[in-house]
């Protein structure tokens, strides 16, 4: 019996989609890590400076992408506001797969299946550099933050508070 093969690293969709638009990045490929703190402590970075990427869903067939640094959540009436609605969700995790092609844990914007809007949280713009997903868990792509906004054309908003 064949042990599955795991993606090559250099052969993921959302480093494929960096190379591409000529992004400069550099990835990192650590053990899949149990918490966000373990996964900045692997990557040698502090936890602010990792980014999850949040699918959300506006309405059937109308998502985004919400980028949240390590150690803070995105606030639901911030980005309600900001987005003009009171309804907005999390898709379960069969739904973001079938929206990203990611699983949970390796979601990013970079690559994704369709090019959803990206909004990222203002705290990151003064950071060096920021981590977020490569493709697969345990691949990390790390780059300047205005490097990421101009790559995924994300909007910068005030959509983050600190988590208890």
């Amino acid at each position: 019996m064949s042990v599955p093969k795991e993606p090559s690293v250099r052969a993921t969709r959302a480093l494929a989609a960096l190379r591409a638009a000529g992004v400069p990045f550099r990835y990192v490929r650590t053990e899949i890590p149990h918490s966000p703190v373990e996964s900045a402590q692997l990557q040698g970075i502090p936890l602010g400076s990792l980014l999850r990427s949040i699918l959300v869903r506006r309405a059937a067939d109308d998502y985004l992408f919400v980028l949240v640094p390590g150690g803070r959540r995105f606030d639901w009436p911030k980005l309600r506001a900001h987005l003009g609605t009171n309804r907005i969700s999390l898709p379960d995790a069969d739904e973001a797969k079938a929206e990203t092609g990611y699983e949970r844990g390796a979601i990013t914007p970079f690559g994704a299946r369709r090019p959803w809007p990206v909004i990222a949280d203002a705290s990151i713009i003064s950071l060096p550099l920021v981590a977020i997903g490569g493709g697969a868990r345990g691949v990390n792509v790390h780059l300047a933050p205005a490097d990421l906004v101009a790559a995924t054309g994300a909007e910068v908003v005030d959509i983050t508070v600190p988590e208890a």
